[in-house]
C-alpha cells in the first residue's frame, strides 16, 4: 500500500486433525478472501495443513506425503493472488523432521523457516517428533526444486523497501532469545508468528502481553496466528487467539474460541522512522534476503487516527497521564529551585491557560519542597489588550493558591518606550504587540533580581513549534516548565487540576478553560478579547497533530495530510486542513532561530524541541522539500 501502509491478515481455519486435503481447501478459501479484502500478507497457524495435535501421526509417511502434496496444491491455487501466504507443515530434511513455516507468493515457494525452539515440557512433547532448526542457512530439494531452508531468512518486497518479513514459530517467541530479535535487527519490519498455543487460565493475558511487548521491543509489526477449533481436545483446548500489533499497540485481536480472519493496516514507515532514531538498533549477523514482488495497493485505510495524539482518549488513562506529567514538571522545577537556592520564583500570570499551568506546577513544586507558597510571586501586568475577565481570573488564582501577588500596570512604561522609539499608538503592528511582551519580561526579570529569584517561563510546545512567541519577550525565562507540553495537553492538565479543586479556584480554572487563547496585545472590543490566536495561526488541535507526525514519526507532509483527513473527517474540510498544514510547515521552518536559544525545561513527552535534546535543526533550513 502507499505511504508505507500494508494490510495484513491473521487467519485461523476450522480444521480437522490429519485431514490435509480438507484443511488445505479451507486455507485456500481464506487466502482468497483475505486477498479480496486487500491483504498483502496472510498468516495461518502452526502446522495448519496437518493440524498441530497429530502426535505420533507425524511419524507416518502417508501424512507427511499428504502435507507436501497439499502444500503444492495451495501454491498452485493461490498463484494469482497478490499476497504472501504463510502456512505451517512438517518438513522432512537432512535426516530429520522439522516444524516449518512455508512462505509462498505468486505460485513460488520463497522459503521454509523451521522452528528453532522445540518445547518438551508440561503438555508439550514436540522433541518426540521434531528437530530444532540449525543455525546455518541451507538449500534443500523440496517439491522438486531447490528451496532455502533456515531461520535466518528475511523476505523482502521489491518496490516497497519498508516491507521486510521475518518468521518465527510459536515457542520461539516465549524464549529468552527469540529469533525475531535478530530478524528485526537485520531489517525485518514485520514478524509473522505461526503458533499453536493452548488455553489455560490466565494464559491469554500473558500471551497478549508477550506479543505486545515483543512488537514494542523490536519496533515492528507483529502478526500472531494461533491454532483454534478442530484441533484435538484429547488433552488440550485451542482458542485461535490471533493478534496484530504495531510497536506495542494492538491493532486487531480475534475473539477467542472462534475461527476466521482479522485485518489491520500496519505502518511500516513508522517502524523505520522509529528505528532510525535508535542508534542501538543495529544488526551484525548474516541474513539471507529472498526477494519477491507485489503490486502496491491503494486501499482505503481500515485504521483510525486520534485527533489528539498527545492526549489519551480513555478518561482513566488521561487522569493518570495528567498526574504523572504534573509530577514530572513539578519535580524538575523543585530540583532547579533546590540547586539554585533561590528565595523566590516569579511568574507572569495573565489569566490565560499557559501561565495558569505554570502557576499550578510552581505550587506543586513548593509543596514538594515544603516551602511557603508565598515564595511564588505571581505578577499580572495589564496593558492595552488586557480584559477584565483575564485580570480577574489571575487575581483569583493567586489568592486561592495563597501565593504572593503583584499588579503592575505597564501601560505608562510601554507608552514612554513607544515615544522613545517613535512608535505611533495608532499603528497596531508587530512592534505595538512585541513591545508589550518585552516590557513584561523585563519587569519579571527585574523582580526576580530584586527578590533573589528566577523567572518561570510559561510558553508551551505548540507555541514553540509555530514560533508564536516574542523573541526575548515571553520567549525567554530561567526555567520553562511548559516547554514540552503541547497546547491540547495544556487544556487537559488544567482541567485535571480543576477537577481536584473547589470553590473560587475551581470556578476560575473552568473559566480560564473557556477563555479564547490570546496574547491580549491588541485593544479589546466592547470589553471582550479581540485577538484570538487560533484565528490567526489556525486551530491548535491541527497544529499539534501536524507536530506529532512531523517530529515524532518523520512523515512527509503528503502522508500527514492523508492522516489528518481521516482523523478530522467531518470537523475540517480538506482545503482547511491543507491551508493550516502549509502554515504550520512555513512557520516551523522560519522560526527555528527562536528554538535554538531556548531556556532549560523538563522533557515530559516523546516530542520536544529543545536544541540540547531531541531536536537539532539549523535555523537556516528551508521547507522547499516539505511542500506538497
Amino acid at each position: 500500500m502507499k505511504d508505507g501502509f500494508l494490510r495484513v491478515a491473521s487467519a485461523t481455519p476450522h480444521i480437522k486433525v490429519a485431514d490435509c486435503t480438507g484443511n488445505s481447501q479451507k486455507i485456500i478459501a481464506m487466502a482468497k478472501e483475505a486477498n479480496e479484502n486487500g491483504a498483502s500478507i496472510v498468516v495461518f497457524p502452526e502446522l495448519c495443513i496437518t493440524g498441530y495435535t497429530c502426535s505420533d501421526l507425524f511419524l507416518q509417511r502417508a501424512l507427511l506425503n499428504a502435507a507436501e502434496e497439499n502444500l503444492k496444491y495451495i501454491i498452485k491455487e493461490t498463484k494469482e493472488l497478490d499476497c504472501v501466504i504463510l502456512v505451517g507443515l512438517p518438513v522432512r530434511a537432512n535426516s530429520g523432521l522439522y516444524n516449518c513455516a512455508a512462505v509462498i507468493c505468486h505460485g513460488d515457494l520463497l522459503g521454509l523457516v523451521p522452528k528453532k525452539y522445540i518445547p518438551n515440557y508440561s503438555e508439550f512433547y514436540e522433541l518426540r517428533h521434531f528437530t530444532p532448526a540449525k543455525d546455518e542457512l541451507t538449500s534443500i530439494d523440496f517439491l522438486g526444486k531447490q528451496t532455502y531452508f533456515g531461520k535466518d531468512i528475511i523476505f523482502e518486497c521489491l518496490g516497497m523497501p519498508e516491507f521486510k518479513l521475518g518468521v518465527e514459530i510459536c515457542e520461539d517467541l516465549w524464549t529468552a532469545e527469540p529469533p525475531s530479535g535478530k530478524l528485526a535487527l537485520n531489517g525485518a519490519t514485520i514478524i509473522a508468528n505461526l503458533s499453536a498455543s493452548d488455553e489455560v487460565i490466565g494464559k491469554a493475558d500473558y500471551r497478549r502481553m508477550l506479543v505486545r511487548s515483543q512488537s514494542a521491543r523490536l519496533l515492528s509489526a507483529y502478526v500472531y496466528t494461533s491454532a483454534g477449533l478442530g484441533e484435538s481436545t484429547q488433552d488440550l483446548v485451542f482458542s485461535g487467539h490471533n493478534m496484530i500489533c504495531e510497536n506495542g499497540s494492538i491493532l486487531a485481536e480475534s475473539k477467542r474460541f472462534t475461527t476466521g480472519i482479522i485485518y489491520a493496516d500496519v505502518d511500516l514507515q513508522k517502524m523505520e522512522s522509529e528505528r532510525a532514531k535508535t542508534n542501538t538498533f543495529v544488526g551484525e549477523d548474516d541474513f539471507y534476503n529472498v526477494k519477491f514482488r507485489l503490486p502496491l495497493k491503494d486501499l482505503e485505510l481500515k485504521r483510525t487516527f486520534s485527533k489528539t495524539p498527545f492526549v489519551p482518549t480513555n478518561k482513566a488513562n488521561l487522569d493518570e497521564r495528567c498526574e504523572e506529567i504534573l509530577t514530572i514538571q513539578a519535580t524538575g522545577l523543585a530540583t532547579r529551585i533546590q540547586h539554585t537556592n533561590v528565595k523566590s520564583v516569579v511568574i507572569g500570570l495573565s489569566g490565560g491557560l499557559d501561565s495558569t499551568l505554570a502557576l499550578i506546577v510552581a505550587v506543586h513544586a513548593m509543596d514538594m519542597l515544603k516551602r511557603d507558597r508565598k515564595d511564588i510571586i505571581a505578577v499580572t501586568m495589564p496593558c492595552f489588550g488586557t480584559t477584565k475577565r483575564t485580570k480577574s481570573n489571575a487575581e483569583i488564582l493567586a489568592e486561592s493558591y495563597g501565593v504572593s501577588f503583584k499588579d503592575i500596570n505597564i501601560s505608562k512604561a510601554v507608552t514612554q518606550h513607544f515615544e522613545d522609539i517613535g512608535q505611533s499608538m495608532e499603528v497596531l503592528d508587530v512592534t505595538f504587540e512585541n513591545g508589550q511582551a518585552r516590557e513584561r519580561t523585563q519587569v519579571l526579570m527585574d523582580i526576580a533580581n530584586k527578590t533573589g529569584g528566577f523567572v518561570i517561563g510559561t510558553g508551551d510546545l505548540s507555541e514553540l513549534a509555530l514560533g508564536w512567541a516574542t523573541y526575548n519577550g515571553d520567549h525567554m525565562s530561567m526555567y520553562a516548565v511548559n516547554a514540552s507540553i503541547p497546547k491540547t495537553l495544556v487544556r487537559h492538565l488544567t482541567a485535571f487540576e480543576a477537577e481536584h479543586s473547589e470553590g473560587d479556584l475551581k470556578k476560575a480554572l473552568l473559566d480560564i478553560l473557556d477563555t479564547p487563547v490570546s496574547p491580549e496585545l491588541l485593544p479589546p472590543k466592547d470589553g471582550e478579547i479581540s485577538q484570538k490566536t487560533e484565528d490567526l495561526v489556525g486551530p491548535y488541535e491541527l497544529h499539534d497533530f501536524f507536530l506529532y507526525y512531523l517530529v515524532r514519526q518523520g512523515f512527509t507532509p503528503k502522508k500527514i495530510f492523508r492522516l489528518a483527513k481521516i482523523a478530522f473527517s467531518g470537523v475540517y474540510d480538506d482545503e482547511t486542513i491543507k491551508k493550516w498544514l502549509k502554515t504550520f510547515l512555513r512557520r516551523f521552518f522560519s522560526q527555528q532561530f527562536k528554538r535554538s536559544c531556548l531556556p532549560d525545561g523538563p522533557k515530559v513527552g516523546t516530542v520536544t524541541l529543545s536544541p540540547r535534546g531531541d531536536w537539532r535543526m539549523p535555523s537556516d533550513a528551508v521547507n522547499t522539500e516539505f511542500d506538497f
